[in-house]
């Protein structure tokens, strides 16, 4: 295979690279080694677009998490991704608290942060009606809000597929090779590429990526978040990301509103040691970590309805031991550029990221001719549960699978279910992270198998070989295996 680019990994930042290069006359792979598009850190993000006040001033935190949510309107639209800027909350509790609301806004507006204002009591429980009484005042950034983390990346990576981009997906690196201190080759376990360029966006295992060039000037340590989120049912408890007063190392245990109308609480913040992020139990929750979680956001939103959670979850965000993120080239090897450290506002910058890595592909010596038939828009996959009566009928009349309910938590059709393999499911997470399938109430329990049935049809395998995620996830084996064929005719 040869490449003018070859990015590495397909989380939020090396999709929006990938998308942003697509734009011209050149050969780009995409490499991840995972079964798909964003199953590592972007997949657990509380979806926040962060307004960009949490950041020191003069870091390029702070100005790509700015210009990147100005961005997020205008991509959003294009790619077929629902945005809300509904803005955020960070809440003072006491005086002390204030003060700090203070900094906060003073970096805010250095780093050009537009509508910022620190909000009285009476303001902020109208706004909030829910939050704990002892709230007296709060810095309101009307510019923050919320997308789907995994839909953005997805939607992306499919339209820089679209564009000509090709994604090798399950394709581990295995090696960097250079010649005459130069980038020559990324050898994969899906073959082998000769390149140009390589930017290297792969997370928790971008210093691993980078020594294999002897580039060694930074580490990734992983950071353990957990969360919790709640039934539709609970409704929306707060209308926007409201944050507590930050810590040195996180913006805190925030009470959010999802874009898909759920409440989420979460995450903490856990430095692990540097092997946690090869082990397979990376990203559990613990009983401590929750109880941590759970008593923290209360403080924000009291009486949280504890039994109403329908599902937690853990992720490892990438954090450098620079405190910033770090995008970058090399004199001493020419054509690595690496993209690393980019955990919060890793997701709200991403749009900006991939501005400044093709700004530095450029002045590298990538020529960049503006492809013609680049095409920006993908269009919006169908969500049956949003259509109208009259839309419904029309979509049943024209293709009888979307009048089949498989997830009934979510009201997911088996036609939105064989539309996801065609734009590149292959996984019951692919499905899931695409669809919505599995993510209500029963977290799968009753539509599980039908997905995997509809999965194994559609992809022409037999239902042993239908995965969670991938690798060796498997869904059924033995007798499990025979039961399901017997009961669901496949």
């Amino acid at each position: 295979m040869n490449a003018d680019v070859v990015v590495i990994g397909a989380g939020i930042t090396g999709a929006a690279v990938a998308r942003g290069l697509s734009r011209y006359s050149l050969d780009i792979i995409l490499v991840e080694k995972e079964a798909d598009f964003c199953f590592g850190t972007t997949a657990a993000n509380t979806g926040t677009i962060h307004a960009g006040y949490h950041d020191l001033p003069g870091t390029l935190k702070s100005r790509l998490c700015v210009r990147g949510n100005a961005l997020y309107e205008q991509l959003c639209k294009e790619l077929g991704v629902e945005f809300e800027r509904n803005g955020s909350l960070v809440v003072a509790l006491n005086t002390d608290d204030l003060k700090i609301l203070e900094e906060l806004n003073k970096s805010g507006i250095t780093n050009g942060v537009r509508g910022l204002r620190i909000i009285g009591e009476d303001e902020l429980h109208e706004m909030e009606p829910n939050l704990t009484q002892n709230a007296i005042g709060a810095l309101y950034a009307p510019t923050a809000g919320i997308v789907s983390p995994y839909e953005m990346a997805i939607a992306l990576c499919e339209n820089a597929i679209h564009n000509g981009v090709t994604a090798l997906l399950e394709a581990r690196v295995e090696a960097l090779e250079k010649e005459n201190n130069r980038i020559k080759r990324v050898i994969t376990t899906q073959g082998t590429i000769e390149t140009k360029f390589v930017v290297n966006a792969s997370g928790l295992y971008a210093d691993d990526i980078s020594r294999m060039v002897g580039i060694d000037d930074f580490h990734i340590y992983p950071r353990k978040g957990e969360y919790f989120i709640f039934d539709k049912e609970v409704g929306c408890l707060v209308n926007r990301p409201v944050f507590p007063t930050p810590t040195p190392i996180s913006k805190g245990i925030t009470v959010s509103k999802t874009i898909d109308g759920n409440t989420m609480i979460g995450p903490n913040a856990q430095n692990l040691n540097i092997e946690y992020k090869y082990e397979e139990a990376r990203a559990a929750t613990t009983n401590e970590g929750l109880t941590e979680v759970l008593q923290a956001a209360s403080r924000l939103v009291p009486n949280l309805p504890e039994a109403m959670t329908i599902t937690n979850f853990a992720g490892l965000r990438a954090t450098s031991n620079t405190r910033d993120f770090i995008i970058r080239s090399y004199q001493d090897i020419k054509g690595v550029i690496n993209v690393a450290g980019i955990s919060s506002p890793g997701l709200t910058a991403a749009p900006a990221i991939a501005e400044l890595v093709i700004q530095i592909l450029e002045y590298e010596g990538l020529e960049l001719k503006p492809k013609k038939e680049f095409h920006p828009i993908r269009e919006k996959p169908i969500r049956f549960t949003h259509l109208s009566p009259e839309e419904k009928d029309a979509l049943i009349a024209k293709d009888p699978r979307y009048g089949h309910i498989v997830c009934r938590c979510e009201n997911v059709t088996e036609g939105e279910i064989v539309d996801a393999t065609k734009r590149g499911a292959r996984t019951m997470d692919g499905i899931k992270y695409r669809t919505r399938c599995g993510m209500g109430r029963c977290q799968g329990g009753f539509c599980g198998p039908r997905v995997a049935a509809i999965l194994a049809r559609e992809l022409s395998i037999p239902l042993e070989q239908v995965t969670k995620d991938g690798d060796e996830s498997n869904l059924v084996v033995g007798k499990t295996k025979s039961l399901l064929k017997e009961k669901l005719n496949v």
